[in-house]
């Protein structure tokens, strides 16, 4: 049986455990900027076998939240490299997720208030910008404007840049987001995609900016630096459902099937009060897909386990509990209880909620102490 704390081999890239931090959106960078704050954040966790960081936009077109740390500007490129030392000097591994949220944007988080773009001109989701006050707050997205064909080649160039900034940054590798409702699903979903050019129609086309997009970072950074992120049957920021989204799926993981990828990342949205998705076609998929294989949505460790047991999947990725427990492979390893997250301190904010949770040793030794300044005193 194989044991979620033994080494593991990510084609080339030797990982000290099979537990995998998944990406999640802190909303914590001033201007947009990676910070030592987020650098402590990522070195807390980095005895975790893989970190994903936060979605982290390749342009400004691409962004659809304040305060997420970009990697288009020379100014976040250092500002990741100081997360990326500090997991390294903890003998971690750390993969950038780059992103572009097509229409899930607003007009004040845009250039000039542009409008936020995608492959249709059909509206949905929700974006964190500047309300009509001036102030921080979530919005309905804004009417997203519909690319030309040569604007859909030219977000191309933009992400395998991103993956040649993630590389000088430090990253070990990069994790391309297409899931959860965001660019690269909105092409994949004809109820969003109604294209008639080469991006829109049929399944073929409606992956194609997705795989010509990891060819050219496979080609700039080495396909096994490269990692994809899906989410079949996903209904996040109003993806509407439709008949050939498990078949389209099967033709992506047959297409990377051929390219030698370092992992594809399944993320269940079951975990966020979607729709879950089939544990059948989680199998269909495992069994078409002969590459590493990542699964995200609500996991615990005996479900994970379990998954990893029986040849289901690679390696399980945990994310909430990863907020609250900085030494979260070190609790699960021991049997260590969980400390409980809260939602409340997800998005936004300082270091309360974000940096300040002990590790089990830290809160243990704080008890101790407590008690024996209670008997000293009594």
């Amino acid at each position: 049986m194989a044991s979620l704390f033994e080494p593991f081999d990510l084609n080339g890239t030797r990982l000290s455990n099979r537990i995998v931090m998944a990406p999640m959106t802190r909303s914590r960078a001033a201007e947009d900027v990676p910070d030592e704050l987020g650098a402590l954040y990522y070195r807390q966790r980095a005895s975790a076998g893989l970190i994903i960081s936060e979605g982290t936009p390749i342009s400004r077109q691409g962004q659809g939240y304040l305060y997420n740390p970009g990697i288009f500007g020379p100014d976040q490129v250092a500002g990741w490299a100081k997360a990326t030392r500090a997991v390294h000097e903890r003998g971690g591994v750390f993969f950038a997720q780059i992103w572009h949220v097509g229409r899930v944007s607003h007009t004040s988080v845009q250039v000039a208030g542009a409008a936020p773009v995608g492959p249709s001109d059909k509206q949905g989701g929700m974006a964190f910008g500047y309300n009509e006050n001036g102030q921080p707050d979530m919005l309905e997205a804004s009417r997203p404007r519909r690319l030309a064909t040569h604007e859909v080649r030219d977000i191309v160039p933009d992400f395998a840049q991103a993956a040649v900034n993630s590389r000088e940054a430090g990253f070990d590798g990069v994790e391309i987001h297409g899931a959860n409702g965001y660019l690269f699903e909105q092409f994949l979903n004809p109820g969003v995609n109604d294209r008639d050019d080469e991006y829109g129609g049929s399944r073929e086309n409606r992956c194609r900016l997705l795989i010509e997009v990891v060819d050219e970072v496979s080609k700039m950074i080495g396909a096994r630096r490269v990692g994809v992120r899906l989410s079949p049957f996903g209904t996040l920021f109003d993806m509407p459902e439709y008949e050939d989204n498990g078949e389209t799926y099967l033709y992506l993981a047959r297409e990377f099937n051929k390219r030698g990828l370092a992992y594809v990342h399944l993320h269940d949205q079951g975990g966020q009060g979607m729709p879950p998705m089939p544990r059948d076609y989680l199998r269909r998929f495992r069994d078409v897909y002969q590459g590493t294989l990542l699964l995200a949505g609500n996991l615990d460790q005996a479900e994970a386990e379990k998954l990893v047991d029986e040849g289901t999947i690679d390696l399980p990725v945990f994310g909430r509990y990863f907020t609250s427990n900085p030494d979260l492979v070190e609790r699960m390893q021991n049997g260590w209880p969980l400390a409980d997250f809260d939602p409340a301190t997800f998005y936004g904010g300082d270091a309360r909620g974000y940096v300040d949770f002990p590790t089990y040793p830290e809160e243990q030794a704080r008890i101790e102490r407590e008690r024996m300044i209670q008997e000293s005193s009594s």
